[in-house]
């Protein structure tokens, strides 16, 4: 029996996404096509850098790298329809989970009170392969963020600060192995992911076997497409923070079947 393709996101599911993660381009490897195809439905993306990417480059020294790689992302998200995009400035390659960290994201998830956050697995093995630490830092600690950024007393200081509680409804991780939604990306989104990688030329051009950025782009959109049984997708694993968990509406199936105790 052929297993049921992954199904689209609703139409009305969310219209404003903030994307938190570790370094420049880590939007860039598929997941900015899907955000090409929002933009272009006119939902508002928002991106949210824990590094600059300094470390990233090894011909070159890290304080001439980070405005390099700033500069790049800023080009790449603009090519997605992203304007508002902010690096907070960790170091890179040793980022660490800290409370610190949770704040400063929650703070941000206040100011631009996304309905959806795109992070990536933090998991240490995922599609990719074994992923890489600060992918796996920022994964998690944008997670538990998006919980503190909606209880006034986790950091009751951004409070004071005028920020509200937020409570954004869904959690998108790209990466995942068991994917849920997906988004079509087939067409112009995919075209506009492609250039948004191409961005960030200097960076690539540094990495020894990269490959080209339209061939890397279109093969995992492709691969992903083939779940969702279109030609080009970005698959995601949705959570619903405004649903009662798994574990409650399964108890309350089991607890209708078997009628009053």
């Amino acid at each position: 029996m052929t297993a049921p393709a992954i199904p689209a996101f609703p139409d009305d599911a969310f219209g404003r996404v903030l994307c938190v993660v570790a370094h420049p381009d880590d939007v860039e490897y598929g997941t900015s096509s899907a955000v090409a195809a929002w933009t272009a439905r006119g939902i508002e993306v928002d991106y949210l850098l824990l590094t600059r990417g300094e470390a990233g480059m090894d011909a070159r020294a890290p304080e001439q790298t980070a405005p390099l790689r700033e500069r790049e992302q800023v080009a790449g998200s603009n090519a997605v329809g992203v304007e508002w995009v902010e690096f907070l400035g960790y170091p890179d390659g040793v980022l660490e989970y800290s409370l610190n960290m949770r704040r400063d994201i929650a703070r941000e998830i206040r100011r631009r009170r996304p309905e959806a956050i795109v992070v990536g697995s933090w998991d240490v093995e995922f599609v990719a392969g074994l992923n890489q630490a600060d992918h796996r830092v920022a994964g998690l600690a944008a997670m538990d963020a998006l919980r503190d950024a909606g209880n006034r007393w986790v950091f009751p200081e951004l409070v004071e600060e005028g920020l509200e509680p937020w409570s954004t409804r869904w959690l998108l991780v790209g990466g995942d192995p068991r994917p849920t939604h997906g988004v079509d990306v087939t067409g112009e989104p995919l075209q506009r992911g492609i250039a948004s990688l191409e961005a960030h030329a200097e960076y690539l051009a540094g990495i020894p076997g990269h490959p080209p950025a339209r061939m890397m782009i279109t093969g995992i959109t492709a691969l992903q497409g083939v779940a969702m049984g279109v030609a080009h997708a970005v698959l995601f694993r949705a959570w619903d923070f405004h649903a009662p968990p798994a574990i409650a509406a399964e108890i309350m199936r089991l607890a209708g079947h078997q009628g009053p105790g």
